[in-house]
């Protein structure tokens, strides 16, 4: 697939079909996601891969979101504040750990979209609760949750802004 194709297809999709994802296609995916750029390329970032189904179960019953239940597998993208505040102190910490997850996660998103998957980003959660829930460490903090899968269904169509309305000046 082409890459103006990957951005053209992916969607937001909440409702995925129970087919399981191989465990060489989930780890390929987070290998070619890690091309991701990060601020001094620390890559200040983890992920947990959800796969079973009591986890899952876990999962849903910690966030409450549907897609939680039946996608095949999700990851909770996580920011790791310490490793970026290394060398960065409290700009690491505070933002270089969180925009290194969310580059990391909109690349997943866009691999996921490339293997002929589908995915949505997920970003309303309480961040202690997952934290308590998944046994994370305190210097992880979870940015979102991308769950996975084959779509059911088609998606709806997409509506954007016009480039106009995003140009705020061209100087």
């Amino acid at each position: 697939m082409e890459f103006q194709e990957v951005l053209q297809n992916r969607h937001a999709i909440r409702n995925f079909d129970s087919k399981e994802i191989p465990e060489e296609t989930i780890r390929e995916i987070i290998e070619l996601a890690e091309l991701a750029p990060s601020a001094g390329n620390i890559q200040a970032y983890t992920v947990v891969v959800v796969r079973s189904a009591g986890n899952r179960k876990k999962l849903h019953e910690t966030v409450g979101q549907d897609p939680l239940m039946t996608a095949p597998v999700s990851f909770i993208v996580c920011g790791n504040g310490k490793e970026s505040a290394a060398k960065y102190e409290d700009r690491g910490k505070n933002l270089y750990a969180v925009q290194d997850a969310t580059i990391f996660a909109a690349y997943l998103q866009l691999v996921i979209t490339s293997q002929g998957l589908a995915s949505v980003w997920m970003g309303g959660f309480d961040e202690e609760a997952l934290k308590k829930s998944f046994d994370l460490p305190e210097e992880l903090r979870p940015i979102c949750i991308i769950p996975m899968g084959y779509p059911a269904g088609e998606p709806r169509p997409r509506v954007r802004k016009s480039v106009n309305e995003v140009i705020y000046k061209t100087m």
